[in-house]
Order: C-alpha cells, then structure tokens, then sequence
C-alpha cells in the first residue's frame, strides 16, 4: 500500500497536481477518488486495470474543472467486487450512484476509458439527468460486437483467471508486455509504470481483475447480456465527444464510426495511439477535450 500510495503520489506530481484523498460507501463498499482543481465538476471513470491517477496527462491539462477521479472496485486502494457479481450493470449504476452522491455532485461531465465508458454509457441511459455529457476515450468495453484480447478472455474464466495471477507475478517486463497488449503505452511515463506494477501487487487487484472480466466476458467473447448494442446507444441523448486511437486493439476505426452514427448526438476524432489515446499525445486530446468541454457549457 506505502508502494502505490508512493508512485500515486508521484504520478500527480509530475502533472503539476496536488489531489485530496476521498473514500466513502459506494455499492455496498468502501471507494476511493482523488479529486484535484476547482470549478465544474468532471468526473474521471477509468478502464479495468488502470488506477484513477493514470488520468492525470490529461487532468493536469484541463485547467479550470474540478476533477474528480475515480477508482473502479478494486483497482487501488478501494474494495474490490464481491463476487459473484449477478447483475454488473446494476453494480455499476449502483457504484456511480453512491460515488457522485458522496462527493457532492447532482450531475457532471462523465470522462471515461474501456470498462470506465461502458458503466458511464449505462448509467446515461439509467439516469440521464445526472450526466450532462460524456467524453469518451478509446473504444468503450463490449461496443457493437467488440471483445478483449485473448489474455483477458483467459483471465474471465471461473478459477482459471486468480490461477493466472498468481503464475504471472507482477514485474516491470509483465507490465510493459500487458499494457502493450491493450495498446496502452507508457514508455514516456515511468511514474505511471511503477504505479500499475504497485497496483498490481495489491490483493484486491489479484481478487478484482478475474472478478470483472469474469462479470463481462465469456471465453467467446462478450456476455450477451452486457453488450453494447446500437439501440443501447441510441437512448444516450446527452452530448457525446469520441477520442479514437487509430491503433486501438479493442475497437477499429471503423468501429468507432459505427458507435458514431448510433449515438444521437456524438462528435468523433481519431487521433494518434491507442486504447488510451491521451497517453499518446495528451496536448492534442486535452485541446480537443477542452474544446468539446466549452461546447456543451459546462457547469456547476
């Protein structure tokens, strides 16, 4: 824990970023954000395995917000997932719900990644007067008939994911080799890289990764009940901005085209990079962000 609480603290400072320290009850269990800055409030919902200061390039890039970043369960210093979890989409709306009402927010902007985009996606449609826009980097978990990497897809199945873990002990090499397959880059961003290898020594990582992927995946693919569908997004009324790395494994171009179109009112932009495509280039996609930001208005 003084491991991650050590690079957590570094990777803010890097970024110029001072954060408070929030935990409170959320679904059940204990969570955790970092919250940093003043003004409107946006809030940062991560992909599975990456902590919530992994979006500080981009945090530290947006002045004028008050940026609240979150954890998923499990993925730093909050508790992880009780499993089995029955219903994820109820467990996320339930997370989202318990975490804005804790911090005090009615209703912001959702900045979210992967797994981070599927939950603010469902929770759009769930309760739509709490999210005033999304921003969405990266193709968002199960869209339109996307995956996961194999790996991953291995790590879902029941027993056979913890197993894994366990096998594969955490290590800078493993990091880099894991990351690179999900197309996330942090060769420039050592602090980031040590932060990732301290998560993943963590219990509640070993227990929460195969618990989520398991929630979400088959060894197929997608659990068809939490696929994001075109009629899924079709009932996503707010304002959506897009942020697309051409190399993403999870989801092509084309695929981000195609979320594009189902989604009422959505803006796409296809940059550099890959599944975390402010890690590429975090100048260009922080002025396309704050562009889009100052757009819809953003207040309270």
């Amino acid at each position: 824990m003084q491991e991650f609480r050590k690079h957590e603290r570094e990777a803010l400072e890097r970024e110029g970023l001072a954060a408070e320290e929030a935990t409170f009850a959320a679904a059940g269990s204990r969570a955790r954000a970092l919250v940093t800055g003043s003004g409107p409030s946006l809030v940062f919902v991560p992909g599975g395995g990456m902590p919530a200061a992994g979006w500080a390039p981009l945090i530290g890039r947006l002045p004028g917000y008050r940026a609240h970043a979150l954890e998923l369960p499990g993925f730093g210093l909050g508790d992880p997932l009780r499993g089995p979890v029955r219903d994820l989409r109820a467990t996320a709306v339930a997370h989202l719900d318990g975490s804005l009402d804790a911090l005090g927010i009615p209703a912001a902007v959702l900045v979210a990644g992967s797994m981070g985009a599927l939950w603010s996606l469902w929770y759009a449609q769930e309760r739509p007067e709490r999210v005033s826009a999304l921003v969405l980097l990266g193709c968002p978990a199960l869209a339109l008939g996307t995956s996961a990497p194999p790996p991953m897809r291995l790590l879902s199945v029941r027993g056979l994911g913890p197993l894994l873990l366990r096998l594969q002990r955490p290590s800078p090499r493993q990091v880099e080799r894991t990351l690179a397959s999900a197309g996330v880059d942090l060769r420039h961003y050592e602090e980031l890289r040590e932060l990732v290898l301290a998560m993943e020594a963590l219990p509640s990582y070993r227990s929460a990764w195969p618990t989520l992927l398991h929630a979400a995946l088959r060894l197929r693919g997608a659990r068809p009940e939490y696929a994001l569908t075109a009629a899924g997004l079709a009932r996503v009324r707010q304002p959506v901005q897009l942020v697309w790395g051409r190399d993403d494994p999870f989801g092509s171009v084309q695929v981000g085209e195609q979320v594009q179109a189902a989604l009422p009112n959505a803006e796409l932009h296809v940059v550099p990079g890959g599944h975390a495509p402010w890690l590429t280039d975090p100048d260009d996609v922080a002025g396309r962000v704050a562009a889009f930001l100052a757009r819809v208005a953003v207040r309270g």
